[in-house]
């Protein structure tokens, strides 16, 4: 077990592996569901948030310091993510993440970034990824510490690299590790 971030004896965290196509709040909208479809826990709130169309790691607690600290940039708790792109990113596409990419809302801080081979085990994803023949995908491991509207999208994007399949892996010493989707645990 990885260490735990200063929780009180009262204190409730909760590691979640979201599904695609569940938002980050317990209500559904749309053709979104909600996190009431899988977690029935009065008084816990997510810490960060994790976009409909992505996947993976995402905190909920009943405490209203530790949900500020993991979720406010200044604290630059680090986010790693597993990302599926359309190509095969270069060395120098990796060494630009690596030194920090222009966006239209500023450049973003470096990153770390790295090849991977597809994470295992991995689930399949419903719907599954949109496969072209023509094109290859590849898998990155991307680690940030900030959270900017859809960054890492945007980040594989302005190297040319549009991400088809995005998955947060951890946030500072909490992970995925043996959480199938839908599925939840007290940490």
């Amino acid at each position: 077990m990885l260490p735990a971030m200063n929780l009180t004896p009262a204190s409730r965290l909760i590691c979640f592996n979201k599904p695609y196509g569940v938002l980050s709040q317990f209500t559904a909208e749309g053709r979104w569901r909600g996190l009431k479809d899988f977690i029935d826990i009065p008084g816990v709130y997510v810490a960060g948030r994790l976009d409909a169309d992505s996947e993976g790691l995402l905190l909920l607690t009943n405490d209203g310091k530790l949900q500020a600290r993991i979720s406010d940039p200044r604290h630059k708790m680090e986010k790693t993510y597993w990302v599926q792109v359309e190509g095969v990113p270069d060395e120098a596409a990796l060494v630009a993440l690596r030194q920090g990419v222009q966006l239209n809302d500023g450049p973003t801080r470096p990153a770390r970034a790295r090849a991977i081979p597809q994470p295992e085990p991995l689930w399949a994803r419903e719907p599954p990824v949109r496969v072209r023949q023509a094109i290859p995908t590849s898998w990155l491991e991307l680690v940030i510490s900030e959270g900017r509207n859809r960054q890492v999208r945007r980040m594989t994007a302005a190297v040319g690299y549009p991400t088809l399949r995005l998955i947060r892996a951890a946030i500072g010493p909490y992970s995925l590790d043996g959480l199938a989707p839908g599925t939840w645990r007290d940490t």
